[in-house]
């Protein structure tokens, strides 16, 4: 991707917290929510914000598995974890470095318990494979 900077990478930043929601005051949930307000309208306002948006709760979750040709759906997440993933942000920054600065200003706490953010560059979908010849006499005509 290019920019006024040069090259760029869109990089991915996973939220993963607690999920305790209900426990919160409504003046803890309103302070989360200004902090992600406040990242989102800088991100904006620097030109890299492609999208953020929080996930529902794990409860809500299914987990689609193929085995053997079956296709397995069970209900919530496939694993129990203390964190759960509970949103995302998607920025175009020009390096890691810059990545992880805006990752340290992401807020996953909730009732005083930390989360953390998980961040993976977006490289796109990689081109498809040219077909390899077949081996064999006509493959060297």
């Amino acid at each position: 991707m290019m920019c006024q900077r040069g090259l760029t990478m869109r990089y991915m930043m996973l939220i993963y917290t607690r999920e305790r929601a209900a426990e919160m005051s409504a003046s803890e949930r309103a302070d989360i929510y200004d902090r992600h307000s406040k990242v989102i309208a800088d991100a904006s306002a620097k030109g890299i914000f492609l999208g953020a948006e929080p996930l529902g709760r794990t409860t809500t979750a299914t987990t689609v598995r193929v085995e053997n040709g079956q296709t397995l759906i069970t209900d919530g997440p496939f694993a129990e974890t203390k964190e759960a993933l509970a949103g995302y942000y998607i920025l175009e920054c020009p390096n890691l470095d810059e990545a992880l600065e805006w990752a340290a200003r992401i807020p996953t706490g909730s009732k005083g318990a930390g989360g953390c953010i998980e961040v993976r560059p977006m490289p796109g979908l990689p081109k498809r494979p040219e077909a390899v010849p077949e081996h064999g006499p006509s493959a060297l005509a």
